[in-house]
C-alpha cells in the first residue's frame, strides 16, 4: 500500500511559529525594531484587512533583504541545531520516526520559507514544499519565487509534486484554516492531531 503523508509545519509539528523565531535568531536587535514597526500591519492581518503575503514579504524583507545567501543559510543551519528537536512536539517526532519510508512518501508542506525549513525537512527525511525565497547573484531580494505556500496554494503545490503518481492513501495533518484545502482533499485529514 502506497501512502503519502502531508504535514504542515508551524504549529502542527512545532510548538511555535518558526518565522518569528528564525528572524529573531538572525538579528535580534533588527527584529525588535521591525516587529514594532510592523505591529499595525499585524493587527490589520488579524482583522483580515491586510494581505498575508504582502505583510509577510515586508516583515521578512525588513530583516533579510540584501543579505548574502551563504550567511542566511549558515544561520538557518545554526537555528536548526539550536532548536531541534526541542521545538518539535514529542508525539509528532515519535510519529515521524516510525514512518516506513519504503511504502510511504512524506511532504513537509509549509508557508514558511525554504531558507529555515530545509534543515528540518532533511532531518525528517521529507520532501519540502514551501514558500521559496528569491536570490539573485547570491543575495536575497526580499521577494518570493511564486506565491506564499498557504491555503489553496498548498494543495496546488502538492498536486504539482505528485502530478501523475497514484497513492492508495493520502493523509494530511494541519492546525489552521490555511491547511483546510489540503485536509479536505486528503483521504484522511487530521486537524491538530499532535496537540
Amino acid at each position: 500500500m502506497k501512502k503519502l503523508y502531508c504535514f504542515d509545519f508551524d504549529g502542527t509539528l512545532t510548538y511555535k511559529d518558526t518565522m518569528f523565531m528564525y528572524l529573531k535568531f538572525y538579528n535580534s536587535s533588527k527584529f525588535r525594531i521591525q516587529f514594532l514597526k510592523h505591529i499595525p500591519l499585524f493587527i490589520l492581518l488579524k482583522l483580515k484587512l491586510a494581505d498575508t503575503e504582502k505583510v509577510k514579504k515586508s516583515f521578512i524583507g525588513s530583516i533579510l533583504k540584501d543579505q548574502p545567501e551563504t550567511k542566511i543559510r549558515k544561520k538557518a543551519q545554526q537555528f536548526f541545531e539550536t532548536h531541534y528537536p526541542k521545538i518539535i512536539r514529542d508525539n509528532a517526532l515519535d510519529f515521524i520516526e516510525n514512518i516506513d519510508h519504503k511504502s510511504t512518501e512524506s511532504f513537509l508542506v509549509t508557508a514558511s520559507l525554504d531558507i529555515w525549513t530545509e534543515p528540518f525537512a532533511d532531518a525528517f527525511k521529507m520532501k519540502l514544499v514551501s514558500t521559496k525565497a528569491e536570490f539573485k547573484n547570491g543575495i536575497f531580494t526580499g521577494n518570493f519565487i511564486g506565491k506564499n505556500c498557504n491555503g489553496k496554494e498548498k494543495l496546488e503545490r502538492i498536486k504539482k509534486e505528485i502530478s501523475d503518481r497514484k497513492f492508495d492513501k493520502i493523509i494530511a495533518f494541519g492546525d489552521t484554516s490555511g491547511d483546510r484545502p489540503m485536509l479536505n482533499w486528503a483521504n484522511e485529514g487530521h486537524y491538530q492531531f499532535f496537540h
